[in-house]
């Protein structure tokens, strides 16, 4: 840790799970749940706890984070199988040595090291982690644009390693935000990855920014991404209804505030709809979305298409989001759970003037102004559950499965529980 600004002292060894060191005292080995490339497939095989992983070392302008607790998102599901990306293959052809993966895009703790060219972080704050990274050094960037659209642009615990599943993280400065003091570890590293997601998704497209009175439709309003966007559509004056699963995980929306929710199991039109040539499988297929958008007015009171629709479902839902979406407004997704293979009509995208926008991860200024909503209680993290370190595989695999639906889920890493860690 050649490049670490003093006073940090290390020592040869480890610390046992659960526990931290002093702040500025760093041992050489940690406890961390590494993915290998032989073990790529079901997470709950591909995730295994290894108790001697070196500490990684810092540059001048990073930061070693010691985990209190950490969040568990759908993209460490991908890193484990090793699809859509090879997360290791990949930062090997680009020259870092590890043949492994830790994971982890959501933390809490305590800065443990900060490199040599680190202002405004001392050790012992605390803080949480908001996950985008990039080179600073990117002409994109330079040039005074997104830093999240610059080539260099990534997810800190998914494309980078040593995320927040270890006791030590290595972060880049810019992403160190102070943490809720009202919340406890495992709170305050519930929300930070969806919930500055969903806060770019809802504010950070010109033209087509949530607004007061706005109808927002929210895809799967139980789980992490929708519970976020549900309270940032209302913290914005707008309104949200959103599609879920079945009756439980639609009144748990409502409890967050949707005005109201739709069964997807009601309505058979999901996935590719027919071709365009295929005229009785177009009229069957239109028919069911346009019960689907009856449905959207019904709750809503009006006959009041979403000014926009946030998405992440992709290849099941994309077709039927574009149909019910206003004229002029937009579709936003970030991911594509369901699939990645989504057929758009451009009849009514191009006639009707509808954008189908892409977002992914955060800048600096977004994740800022997401975390202010966060420490000022006007957002809540939605903690779910919490399971211990070694139940963080299972977890995953669930999640996978589909089974996580009910807000987002923690691992305790060096947090006592999950109450540990308020201060106000």
């Amino acid at each position: 840790m050649d490049d670490v600004r003093s006073p940090v002292s290390t020592f040869t060894g480890s610390v046992p799970l659960g526990e931290l060191p002093e702040p500025g005292e760093v041992p050489s080995t940690m406890t961390a749940l590494v993915v290998r490339a032989e073990r790529f497939g079901d997470p709950e095989q591909a995730f295994q706890v290894e108790t001697e992983v070196p500490v990684p070392a810092l540059g001048p302008h990073e930061v070693l984070i010691g985990v209190k607790a950490a969040g568990v998102n759908y993209n460490n599901v991908w890193a484990a199988r090793g699809y859509p990306v090879d997360v290791i293959g990949a930062r090997q052809r680009a020259g870092e040595p590890e043949d492994f993966h830790i994971g982890g895009s959501d933390a809490s703790g305590i800065v443990y090291a900060t490199g040599s060219e680190v202002e405004g972080i001392e050790i012992g704050d605390e803080v949480i982690v908001h996950p985008g990274y990039w080179d600073q050094q990117d002409p994109w960037i330079a040039s005074g644009k997104d830093p999240m659209i610059a080539p260099s642009a990534q997810i800190w615990g998914y494309n980078t390693n040593y995320g927040s599943f270890a006791q030590f993280a290595r972060v880049q400065a810019h992403q160190v935000l102070p943490k809720a003091a009202h919340l406890s570890w495992a709170e305050a590293a519930a929300p930070t990855l969806v919930g500055t997601t969903a806060y770019r998704m809802l504010h950070g497209w010109q033209g087509n920014t949530v607004q007061p009175g706005d109808l927002v439709l929210v895809w799967g309003g139980s789980g992490g991404l929708g519970t976020q966007a549900i309270q940032l559509v209302n913290q914005a004056g707008g309104q949200a209804v959103t599609v879920v699963s079945d009756d439980e995980r639609g009144r748990y929306a409502e409890k967050i505030g949707a005005i109201g929710y739709i069964d997807r199991n009601d309505y058979g039109h999901w996935g590719v709809p027919p071709l365009v040539d295929d005229r009785a499988g177009q009229k069957e297929w239109t028919s069911e979305a346009r019960r689907f958008g009856k449905r959207i007015w019904e709750i809503a009171g009006e006959r009041k298409d979403p000014a926009i629709v946030f998405e992440h479902p992709g290849g099941a839902t994309v077709p039927t989001s574009v149909f019910v979406c206003e004229s002029g407004g937009m579709v936003v997704i970030c991911a594509g759970t369901s699939g990645y293979d989504a057929m758009v009509d451009l009849r009514y995208h191009w006639t009707r003037q509808k954008r189908l926008q892409g977002s992914h991860g955060t800048n600096d200024e977004q994740a800022k102004a997401y975390n202010d909503l966060v420490r000022a209680g006007e957002i809540s993290p939605c903690l779910g559950r919490t399971v211990r370190f070694d139940e963080l595989p299972q977890a995953h695999a669930a999640m996978g499965r589909g089974e996580q639906v009910f807000g987002n889920v923690v691992g305790l890493v060096g947090a006592v529980d999950e109450h540990d860690g308020r201060s106000a």
